[in-house]
This record gives structure tokens, sequence and C-alpha cells, in this order.
């Protein structure tokens, strides 16, 4: 294999491409990606890639065009004569069916991950999979980032006191353990349940939250429902300071204005989307995770340990 390797961007998340092009020392690959006139995807790849080690940066979230995109591009870059693929995807789309927990419905996360092994992928390195199960639906290596480091070394920064991380369901709580173990802070839950089938659904905490500071920890946020009714009960139940903290900024609907009017004084994420620009929304803090993407590509491409990463 030669020993260069080649960032490509796609289109949906061209910033945090460069970013980690900088961190890397390296430039871009020179792409044409634009559209037939029928409106489908066409791409293609000006520099010369045979021989060489790719990463592909592109995340998959909707609208599905930046999944085909990415499908394209690893198909080029296979039939290019490329040595290693290595789709980058900051954020998996369709994750959030995972297992089939319904009658005729489909398991989108290994149809996902169906299509990139098949369109050509050697190794896929994601940020925060919604659930780790996930890795097992590729037959291909898969290596799992994760952005507590980053959440931790801003979090750490702003002198909390009494701190309780709150797992704003039950399918958090393996990742609010660790990252209250890591805080040195306490554990509390919020459950949420239908008390009968007519009935809205209640919130129960389980764990102590009065007089602390809150960090609610997820790892997407979308609508923000599910955040903001979890802050409205810790700040009734004597919470004092208020975080709210998620790896992907996904911000769905009305996903700003229910941050704005909730108790959460500042809502920290990261760059692993694109975030639409919103002037007034003042809580948001956003956190780049460019140095944490571009130290593992290194590392893959050197053949180092990853798992060091979080050591």
């Amino acid at each position: 294999m030669n020993d260069e390797l080649k960032i490509l961007a796609g289109t949906a998340n061209p910033e945090l491409a460069k970013k980690i092009a900088a961190y890397l020392r390296v430039s871009l690959c020179d792409l044409e990606i634009g559209r037939f006139t029928d409106g489908e995807i066409k791409v293609r790849i000006l520099d010369n890639i045979r021989g060489r080690d790719v990463f592909i940066v592109q995340p998959t979230f909707a609208p599905a065009d930046n999944l085909m995109e990415l499908l394209l591009l690893i198909d080029a870059c296979r039939r290019a004569s490329a040595d290693r693929i290595t789709a980058v995807i900051p954020y998996y789309g369709y994750a959030r069916q995972d297992r089939k927990d319904q009658p005729r419905v489909p398991i989108s996360a290994k149809l996902v991950a169906n299509l990139i092994t098949t369109a050509g992928s050697d190794r896929v390195l994601a940020l925060e999979l919604h659930a780790a199960q996930i890795q097992g639906f590729f037959d291909i290596q898969v290596d799992n980032l994760f952005a507590a480091p980053v959440l931790f070394e801003y979090i750490q920064g702003k002198n909390l006191e009494n701190v309780t991380v709150v797992s704003p369901d039950v399918g958090g709580i393996k990742m609010g353990r660790a990252f209250a173990k890591r805080l040195g802070a306490n554990l509390a839950i919020v459950d949420k349940r239908r008390t009968a089938a007519d009935q809205s659904e209640v919130m129960n905490i389980i764990g102590e939250v009065k007089g602390s500071d809150i960090i609610i920890l997820d790892d997407l946020i979308s609508t923000a429902g599910t955040t903001t009714q979890a802050a409205a009960v810790l700040k009734k139940a004597g919470a004092r300071r208020i975080i709210a903290a998620a790896t992907h900024a996904v911000f769905a609907g009305e996903t700003f204005a229910r941050l704005e009017s909730s108790p959460i004084e500042e809502v920290v994420v990261t760059n692993s989307l694109p975030i639409r620009e919103c002037p007034e929304c003042r809580k948001i803090k956003v956190l780049d995770v460019s140095p944490l993407l571009g130290e593992a590509i290194r590392r893959i491409h050197t053949g180092e340990s990853i798992s060091n990463l979080f050591a």
C-alpha cells in the first residue's frame, strides 16, 4: 500500500472534512460532485488514488441523498483501484431502527450496513453509534469512537458543583454511568412511562438531584422533546443548573424554540453534523470533533491502537 493517505469530502459536512484534513496536514482530494439533469447525483474523483489509503468523510443524515453520495464515492474509489477504503461516518443515519420492535418494520440500520459493505468499503469509522449492536451488522471492521473526551474536557472547565449526570431514558444508562464515573459525579435516570394506555407519559426521577448541577447526557438531540421535558421535571425536583450535552445535533422541527424556552442553561453538542444557523439561539455551544476523528484516521493509517484514545 502507498504510504500516502487521501481524504475525500462529501457534501454533507465539508467544513468538518476540511478541519480533519488540516489536523492531518493534508489536502482534500479534488472531486466533482454534481447532478445530472434529472436530479441524480454524479461524482468524479479528479486525483489519482490508485493504491492509496482512502478515507471518505460523509455523515448520512437526511436527506437520503447523503447516503447515496457516500455509496457512489465508495464505488468510485473501488473502481479507481484504491488500496483501502474507509467510510468515515461522523453521524450514522437510519440507526434508530436497529431491531424489529413492531410487526412488519425494517431494520434500517442493518440495511444501511449492507449497502456500505456492498458498495466496497473495507472499513467504517463512526462516531457515537446510536446503538452499539450496529457494529455487528457489518461484515467489515468498524471503529466506533466516543465523543466523551471532547464533552468531558469542556464540561470539566465549567466549575460545576455537586454534579449529577442524568440519563433521559433507560437506554442511555451505560453511557451516563461511564461519563459520571469519569467526572466523579452522581448518576440519576429519568424514567418515562405511561401509567395507562389512554394517559400521557409521566416522568419519574431515579436518584437525588436536589441542589445539584445537572448534565443531561444523550447521544443525540433531535426534536429536544425528551430533553426539555426531563429538564422541566429535574428543575421542579430542585436541580440548580442544567446543562444538556449530546454528540449529534440533529435539531429537527421546533428544537430551537423548545430549548430556548426550557430551564436548560446551555446545550453542548459537536460538529458531527452541520448545524443550521439560528441567531436567536444563544444556548448552543458547538465543540470540534475533528481532532478526535483526525487522530483516529492517522492511527488507522499507521496501524496504531484506536482504543488508547479513550484510555
